[in-house]
């Protein structure tokens, strides 16, 4: 017997995919529907201020713009070089306050 090819996707996996985009178009609308999403973002928003973090990423943002010109950045380029530091600097801390507050919120709307 002759197992499925390479470019074959079962349909299991593919409805597992929906079922998981479906989940988390729930979610988000659920956060939006609440005005809890804002208020995540609001307190994302003020823990990086808070944490030094987004001085941090407009220091590293004129780095790169002074290493290469500012003729020869555009904000694509920018983009691109500080998404992942940005990423990289957020402390864990306000990574799982954040999560906490979503757990937390999906708990209170289990319904979903």
């Amino acid at each position: 017997m002759v197992g499925p090819r390479r470019d074959e996707v079962s349909l299991s996996s593919v409805s597992k995919m929906n079922k998981d985009a479906q989940m988390r178009a729930a979610i988000n609308q659920k956060l939006i529907e609440t005005g809890e999403r804002e208020r995540l973002k609001e307190l994302l928003r003020a823990k990086l201020i808070e944490c030094g973090w987004k001085d941090q990423l407009k220091a590293h943002c004129k780095e790169v713009i002074k290493e290469k010109g500012l003729e020869h950045v555009t904000v694509d380029d920018l983009v691109a070089e500080i998404t992942p530091k940005g990423r990289a600097l957020v402390p864990d801390s306000v990574k799982k306050e954040l999560l906490q507050r979503i757990r937390t919120f999906l708990a209170q709307h289990a319904s979903l």
